[in-house]
């Protein structure tokens, strides 16, 4: 980077990718998750990778996992927030390989999410 000119590009490309990331990306649904220290030290990690494979096993090309730094709510990780274009947000909590296998069977594929997973269920 040499100027401000070439800062304020990457500033805009990554002001982009946030509004994509946030909006559900761009017809497409999202699934973030929570992979700050506190997420990887409460498996955060097997559960993205379930969710990826589960979403190949589906064939749903219109699914992307994405990780995402810290969602903010530490005691209630591994956490997984599912963005859908015209829908309201689904936060899953204390998620694990199980749930997620479930989350993608019933939620993404069926469409129907698991409101016992949900934020709202445990508080």
């Amino acid at each position: 980077m040499k100027n401000l000119d070439e800062l304020a590009k990457i500033r805009d490309k990554a002001k982009e990718r946030m509004a994509e990331r946030e909006s559900g990306g761009g017809g497409e649904t999202a699934l973030l998750v929570g992979m700050a220290t506190c997420g990887i030290a409460a498996g955060a990690r097997p559960v993205m990778m379930t969710l990826i494979d589960e979403v190949a096993k589906a064939g749903a090309e219109n699914v992307k996992v994405l990780q995402t730094g810290c969602i903010g709510i530490c005691q209630f990780e591994p956490v997984v927030e599912v963005v859908a274009p015209g829908k309201e947000k689904v936060t899953y909590v204390h998620m694990d390989i199980e749930k997620a296998k479930r989350i993608i069977e019933e939620h993404i594929i069926g469409g129907n999410p698991v409101s016992e997973y949900t934020i709202g269920a445990v508080i």
